[in-house]
Order: structure tokens, then sequence, then C-alpha cells
């Protein structure tokens, strides 16, 4: 079966326009409601320019009171982003904005913070339990002595590792393997 240029072309058009409505509605990511008040700047007369305000900002405050809407700033998000660090949670596009590029800049690949908790792990000599000021639950993977001890109140930094694992160094010592539990 032989096909014409113009026939590729087509063939080319339909197979490609599912991608393309998918693309853009990944894209759009604004709520219909924030749409609408942003509608409100294309009106020239003033005063229905005005009233649009008013009532697609009434609209929306009952949307946000309602959790219908929730509005985060960047720090809150950052909160919440370190917060999450260290859990396997699937991608979660809430944090990405409309920049990906930036959202992958600014991606968290380490804490520092410090330890609340440390505690050996049941059954084990060279393992530890370490809690953290914000309560993060973080485990030793591997059995390595720590030559001083976890102790509340020592400084400790978290970091990404190769297939998602992660690195702790303790008050500055050598890097442990932990995996994060809660």
């Amino acid at each position: 079966m032989k096909f014409s240029a113009s026939g590729w072309v087509a063939a080319t058009c339909v197979l490609a326009t599912p991608a393309l409505v998918l693309a853009a509605e990944q894209r759009e990511g604004r709520p219909e409601i924030f749409t609408k008040l942003i509608e409100c700047r294309s009106i020239a007369d003033a005063a229905q320019r005005l009233a649009c305000y008013d009532e697609r900002v009434a609209a929306l405050d009952t949307a946000e009171a309602q959790s219908d809407v929730v509005v985060v700033d960047k720090g809150q998000v950052r909160k919440a982003k370190r917060t999450l660090f260290g859990l396997s949670l699937p991608a979660l596009t809430i944090f990405e904005g409309n920049d990906k590029e930036k959202a992958r800049e600014e991606e968290i690949k380490e804490i520092e913070s410090t330890i609340k908790e440390a505690s050996p792990l049941k059954g084990t000599q060279d393992r530890w339990v370490i809690v953290l000021e914000d309560g993060a639950r973080w485990v030793q993977t591997e059995a390595k002595r720590i030559n001083r001890a976890p102790k509340p109140g020592m400084p400790i930094k978290i970091r990404q590792a190769a297939l998602g694992s992660y690195f702790a160094n303790i008050d500055g010592q050598t890097a442990i393997r932990v995996r994060r539990e809660n």
C-alpha cells in the first residue's frame, strides 16, 4: 500500500491530535474559578470590570473558605516539600506550578536538621533509629558502626543518593545509608 505525501501528513495529524490535546490540558492547570477572575481584566468599561472583579473575587473567596480551592505561597510549598523529603510518593505536579524546569531546579535534594531522639534499632547493635526535630523518622539501613553514637541535639544532614536511597551525615561523621519511615 502506497501513501502520498498528503496522506502521510493527514495520518500524522490524526495521530498527533490526541497528544496535543493532552499536552494542552496538562499545561492549563488553572482552576476555572481563577481563570474567570483573570478574564475580568479584558473588560474595557471600568464599572463593568469592577463589578466583574467584585463578583469573581467573592466567588473565589467562598471557594477558598469551603476548601474547593487552596491558595499557597512559595514558602508553604517549600515547607511541604521539606516535610515530604525522603518519602516515596507519586509525582505530585501541584508543587511544579507552570515552570517544570524551575520546579526541578528548586527540588529539595538535601535537608539539615537536629536530632530529637536516637535509639538503636531493636535486635541490632550497628543500626539506629533517628527522629528529627520535625518528627521525621529515619532508620539506618546498613550495619555500619558510627564513631560517635547519635544523640539529641546533634546536627544531621540527609541527602539523596542513587536509586532512591539516602545518605545521612551525623555531626560531620562518615555518611550512613538511611530510609525514611514516616
